[in-house]
């Protein structure tokens, strides 16, 4: 079982020509309300894999539908829970050439306490996977105790603020970064070579497995000095929102599945490269029979 501490978010999603910059009124063409969240993508990608997946969050009353869907799309959900805190919210633009912005509020997704966390640990099993990401609190006691309970954690420092480095990152079995973050956590310039950024992720955390993730540059697998690369996707963007949470569900799918990293790599390259051919969040996300015929056809697949 994979049990994932995530936020759950509403997302506002506006279609616009272009971003909006400072002391810009703009008119959106388009405006949708739909299921979000870092925490949510990711395992609802999980889900949609064939993974088996438990979701830890803590949801607006008011929005308890956005839970069903959670239970509907075959996730588990008892660790939900529903609380008179306005629930997470995200505002997010995405423009013409598929680009988006995103404006964050926590909400409910701030309110876990250490005894909050306890109790969804004291359901976890040692050898289990725990997956986070940075939209949730209390992430210092959280990977200390999981690390201390033999879980295997997987962690996605997004969005990526400054207090991450200092976060045990040690205890984490597997960390996916993509380059920005990457260039956060190991200090070097932006528009370094990913052979520079995995170099640098290696010396700061040898025993690690590491996913660099480039967008249309393609992945990497590193773990030691073995390293694998994934070759980008052909695939026309509309909308990117949701693509690298894809990825990551996917991914960890397919670790579960117990196959090989380059092939984990291949089927979440082909998820995420269905995914920004659509639009929104949740909705983007493919089917595992979608990503399995996308893998038979695409030839530049390993």
């Amino acid at each position: 079982m994979l049990h994932n501490y995530g936020s759950i978010n509403l997302d506002h999603i506006y279609r616009v020509p272009h971003l909006v910059t400072p002391g810009e009124t703009l008119m959106s063409h388009d405006y949708r309300v739909g299921l979000g969240g870092k925490g949510a993508n990711q395992s609802l990608a999980m889900a949609r894999a064939g993974g088996r997946v438990r979701h830890w969050g803590r949801l607006g009353r008011h929005d308890a539908w956005a839970r069903d869907l959670l239970e509907a799309s075959g996730i588990d959900i008892e660790r939900v829970q529903l609380v008179d805190d306005p629930s997470g919210h995200a505002i997010i633009q995405v423009d013409d050439r598929g680009e988006n912005a995103i404006l964050l509020f926590p909400g409910a997704n701030h309110g876990v306490s250490e005894e909050g966390l306890d109790a969804h640990l004291a359901a976890a099993a040692p050898g289990d996977w725990l997956l986070a990401q940075n939209e949730c609190n209390a992430l210092p006691y959280l990977l200390g105790a999981a690390s201390e309970r033999g879980l295997n954690i997987a962690f996605n420092p997004a969005p990526m603020t400054a207090d991450v480095a200092d976060l045990p990152l040690e205890a984490c079995r597997l960390l996916f970064v993509n380059r920005g973050e990457a260039e956060m956590l190991t200090g070097l310039p932006a528009g370094s070579p990913a052979n520079a950024l995995l170099d640098a992720l290696y010396k700061r955390l040898p025993s690690t497995e590491t996913v660099l993730t480039l967008g249309g540059d393609g992945a990497w697998y590193q773990h030691g000095e073995t390293r694998h690369f994934q070759s980008p996707l052909p695939a026309a963007a509309v909308d990117t929102t949701a693509a690298g949470d894809t990825f990551i569900g996917y991914y960890l799918a397919a670790v579960q599945a117990g196959v090989a990293p380059e092939t984990c790599l291949a089927r979440a390259a082909a998820a995420a490269a269905l995914s920004v051919q659509r639009h929104g969040a949740a909705e983007s996300i493919p089917r595992a029979a979608e990503v399995e015929q996308w893998l038979h056809q695409a030839p530049s697949t390993p």
